[in-house]
């Protein structure tokens, strides 16, 4: 038997798939120990390994794979989601990672790994082809990082990646704000909608159902606004050149 070779039918192994393939754990171990000696496969974290590939020298999980096995619960969330859907226009360093059980975030093979609370099971998808990746879907990524805004990727980042989504499912996003069930969160993706109402093609019940929602507390898009506008509509101040934001080609974008 070549442990490499039936290692490589998953992109991240454990020592349990090690120990699947050999009669003793203590001759499994002494397998895999071999293995990462001769530099034919690499450790993520404790308990998680990954094959060299004989084609190129690096590992053979990509950066969403190994995100969606940290936990057994885990999941590419956030502005790694959008990545993963190609809608932005470079690639992060920092790996998102939805998880029901928390971990320490841990470096491999250049990213950094955040760990990210998840708070509802709904909108985790697991893409056809998709070599094991959990991922939040287009409307459930869209959600999150509007209600992370000042945690992760930012208003002009996160506008940048809206803009970059094809047809977004209204029902889902409903779904999952309800899941929420955060006034704030409401306001917060009515005003953005709202703002974007045309090139997006949200509907006017999208924004009612936001609206009657949001509650009647003033409060701030986001942090460090310099030049504030006011909507009264929605009850927010917001920066005034959201719309003009390096990135945020909105207006322009043809969805």
């Amino acid at each position: 038997m070549n442990l490499y070779y039936e290692l490589l039918r998953y992109p991240v192994f454990s020592v349990k798939e090690v120990n699947a393939l050999y009669s003793s754990e203590r001759t499994a171990r002494a397998a895999l120990e071999k293995l990462l000696k001769e530099k034919m496969a690499l450790k993520i974290r404790n308990g998680l390994y990954t094959c060299v590939s004989g084609e190129n020298g690096g590992p053979v999980a990509n950066r969403f794979q190994v995100a969606s096995v940290v936990t057994p619960s885990s999941y590419v969330s956030h502005h790694t989601a959008f990545e993963y859907y190609g809608t932005v226009d470079q690639v992060f360093r920092e790996v998102y990672v939805g998880s029901e059980t928390r971990f320490h975030d841990f470096e491999f093979d250049g990213y950094t790994y955040h760990f990210v609370k998840g708070h509802m099971k709904e909108g985790i998808v697991s893409p056809e082809f998709g070599g094991g990746v959990r991922v939040t879907d287009k409307e459930r990524t869209i959600i999150d990082s509007i209600k992370d805004l000042n945690l992760i990727a930012g208003l002009e980042e996160v506008l940048s990646c809206i803009a970059s989504v094809n047809g977004i499912d209204e029902t889902k996003m409903l779904n999952y704000l309800a899941g929420y069930d955060s006034a704030f969160l409401y306001q917060k993706t009515g005003f953005i909608f709202s703002e974007y109402q045309a090139e997006l093609g949200i509907s006017n019940d999208f924004l009612k159902t936001c609206n009657d929602r949001c509650g009647n507390s003033k409060r701030y898009l986001t942090n460090g606004i310099s030049e504030p506008g006011y909507s009264g509509e929605w009850k927010l101040v917001y920066p005034k050149n959201m719309k003009r934001m390096k990135n945020g080609g909105i207006e322009d974008a043809s969805i």
